[in-house]
This record gives structure tokens, C-alpha cells and sequence, in this order.
């Protein structure tokens, strides 16, 4: 099917959000386009215009509204002219919330995309594909009202990048200036996509696609990551310690491999095992452990404060989003259980890394931060949606 590639002047958009938030995300997906043709990827993504950006999230957002058999749809969107991979319908559709809302349930699993390109000066729905190249403008409907514009990063692997979150009426940016702040954990870097390493290449990424698992199970959990060769993070763990394991190195075995066989789909499929395995394990009540050459040393732990610590009375916060502003809060206000403890834990151990997930989809990571002496909470859903 031949399409054309000029679009039509649009008028507004019926949800202002997408006027508002199209210059932004046009910015955004340039400065990426051009970061990868620097980096000498081989296919960039063509941009779209704020035009066409505006009505991909108008027509996304009412889709959003819709109901399929009494279901809210779930889709995925993507800016790109149709390949020979992909399903290419015979007649492309209409870019309005009925037919994407009839097509989400067969669309809905991970991974699939929507063709989104112009077709006689209006945007249409081409097809269905899997393969996007890098810089590629994806638009998630997550829920109701809730829209997540993405861009691809680069390994078909590795974690989209987030530059805006719509929620009804509430635009919420990335701020990737963010990652340049003073004691910016390297796991922040790569969420926000400055560094974008394949996850077979750092510990960093490796941690983003574990945040994202963690979160997609849904049931909560807490995520420490310590020192490898050091037992100083007993002192804040309550004993017996119900499931303690000999240092399980599945995921550390895959990361040793050599480049070849990383390129292997078996490689790559045992690699997201691995991940969701040990993400699994922090849906158990208490604290999975992790060190830094990724061996699992227990899970269900309870964390307690160190013997002669004090209690941990302040945190930072702050979120990666543009016009958030730090607070220094009680960390009883954060959450539950999990995020108190774990707060105590990073006070305690000041080379540790904690990673909490709530129920409800909040996702929080501590550090300590040298800069402020003290335990510095990212609130950092918005990247993991």
C-alpha cells in the first residue's frame, strides 16, 4: 500500500492537552533524532510536525473514553510508514476513537503497535507492527484519560523513554535536566535515557527493566541493591532471615556473556525471565536483596533499624518532572511500611540502593545523597509507565 506523506493543516483539537503539549513533544523528539544519527544509528525515525502530534493525542485521548464490550481499550500507537514485517490492512482505517477502540483488544498485548502515517492529508491506522526504529514517536493509552508519550530509545530490548504523562487535563513533562543534578543516582540517568546502555551492557539499565517489572506485577514490593562482598547489610535486616538463598547468579551468568550470543533471541528471552523472576520474588512481604554483580542473596526480608542508628526523620523528594519541586517531608508521608523502612535502610546504609513499588503504581527509589546528608526519594512512575 503506497502512502503519502504530506499532512493537512488541522484544526484544534477537542482536548486541549494535545495543543498544549504537541510543541513540547516535537522538541523532544528532535533532540533525540538527532542525538541518534550522532551516535550513527543506522534508521531514525521520520519526526512528525506539532499538526500531526496534536491529532495522534486528540484522537488517542477520546479512544480512551471508549468502551469495547464493556472494557476500556488499551493501545499503543506508533508514528511510522508500514514495512515488509508488518501487518499491512488491505483498506487503512480512520484515526477516530471508534475504530481504534474496536481494534485494542487485538492490539492490547505488549509489543504491538498500531501504524499511525498520512494517507491523502489525513492520518490513518495502516496496520500493526512490532519493529519501530529509534526516535519513533509512541503514544500509549494506559487507561481512561491517562495517555503516556514515549520515544524509542534504540535496542528493541531496552526501555522506552517517557517525555510527557496526560492525565485528563494534567500535563506532566519530563525533566531530563534532571539527571544532572548532584547525586542523580546512575539508575535515574538511564531511566530518562541520556546514557540509553542496552541492558546487556550495565548494571543501570538492568535496574530500569527490573523498576518496570516490579511495577507490572502490581502487588508491591521492595528492591535492595548493596555491595557486592559485604555483609554490612545484615546489621539492618531482622534474623532468622526467612529466605535466604546461596547468591543466585542467573541474571549475572547472562550479563557475563559475550557479545555473539547476546545477540541471540534465546539470549535475550532468557534475559527477560531472569528479570521478572527476580522482580517476582519482591511481590513476597519484605525486601528482596540484590548486590551489585546481580545475585539474588535473599528475599521476604524485614528491615529494621540499625543497632544505635537513629530514626530517619527527613527525606528529599522530588519527581522528574518539569515544574516539581524538592520537599523535605517525614518519610511516613511517602507511603507504607516499605517506603519508611526502606528510607531507613538507605540512611543506615549509605551505599545501598532501595527500589519500592506500591499497589497503586507509585514507584520510589532511595539514595543517600552526600550533597543534602541526607536520604534522597525519586518518585519515578511517570518514567515507568
Amino acid at each position: 500500500m503506497r502512502m503519502k506523506t504530506e499532512t493537512k493543516k488541522k484544526t484544534q483539537p477537542g482536548y486541549p492537552a494535545a495543543r498544549i503539549v504537541a510543541p513540547t513533544v516535537a522538541r523532544h523528539l528532535a533532540g533525540h533524532a538527532e542525538a541518534a544519527r550522532a551516535r550513527g544509528d543506522g534508521r531514525v525515525a521520520p519526526q512528525p510536525d506539532v499538526d500531526t502530534i496534536e491529532a495522534i493525542v486528540d484522537g488517542a485521548f477520546w479512544a480512551s473514553l471508549q468502551r469495547e464490550e464493556g472494557r476500556a481499550p488499551r493501545i499503543s500507537l506508533a508514528y511510522i510508514d508500514p514495512d515488509g514485517e508488518s501487518m499491512v490492512f488491505e483498506r487503512a482505517l480512520a484515526l477516530n476513537a471508534r475504530e481504534l477502540a474496536r481494534l485494542a483488544p487485538a492490539v492490547e498485548r505488549p509489543g504491538i503497535h498500531l501504524g499511525v502515517w498520512p494517507d491523502g492529508g489525513r492520518l490513518r491506522v495502516w496496520g500493526t507492527t512490532r519493529r519501530v526504529p529509534t526516535a519513533t514517536l509512541v503514544l500509549e493509552v494506559v487507561e481512561p484519560g491517562l495517555l503516556v508519550l514515549k520515544y524509542r530509545r534504540g535496542d528493541e530490548f531496552d526501555k522506552y523513554g517517557t517525555i510527557a504523562v496526560l492525565e485528563g487535563d494534567r500535563i506532566m513533562e519530563v525533566d531530563e535536566g534532571g539527571a544532572s543534578l548532584p547525586d542523580c543516582p546512575a539508575l535515574l540517568s538511564s531511566l530518562l535515557g541520556f546514557d540509553a546502555p542496552l541492558p546487556s551492557s550495565g548494571s543501570t539499565s538492568i535496574l530500569a527493566q527490573l523498576a518496570v517489572s516490579m511495577r507490572q506485577h502490581a502487588r508491591g514490593g521492595s528492591l535492595i541493591v548493596v555491595p557486592a562482598g559485604s555483609d554490612a547489610w545484615h546489621e539492618s535486616a531482622s534474623h532468622p532471615i526467612p529466605y535466604r538463598v546461596t547468591p543466585y547468579g542467573d541474571l549475572a551468568r547472562l550479563l557475563a556473556a559475550d557479545e555473539p550470543e547476546r545477540q541471540d533471541t534465546a539470549w535475550r528471552d532468557a534475559l527477560h525471565r531472569a528479570v521478572d523472576t527476580i522482580a517476582g520474588l519482591t511481590a513476597v512481604d519484605g525486601a528482596t536483596v540484590l548486590n551489585e554483580r546481580h545475585e539474588v542473596l535473599a528475599f521476604g526480608v524485614k528491615l529494621v533499624r540499625k543497632r544505635g542508628a537513629e530514626r530517619v526523620e527527613r527525606v528529599s523528594v522530588t519527581a522528574p518532572v518539569v515544574g516539581s519541586q524538592t520537599k523535605i517531608v517525614d518519610p511516613g508521608v511517602l507511603g507504607g511500611t516499605r517506603h519508611l523502612s526502606a528510607a531507613q535502610f538507605v540512611h543506615d546504609q549509605r551505599d545501598a540502593l532501595a527500589m519500592v513499588a506500591s499497589q497503586d503504581g507509585r514507584f520510589t527509589v532511595f539514595a543517600w545523597s552526600p550533597c543534602e546528608n541526607l536520604v534522597h526519594a525519586h518518585r519515578v512512575e511517570t518514567l515507568l509507565m
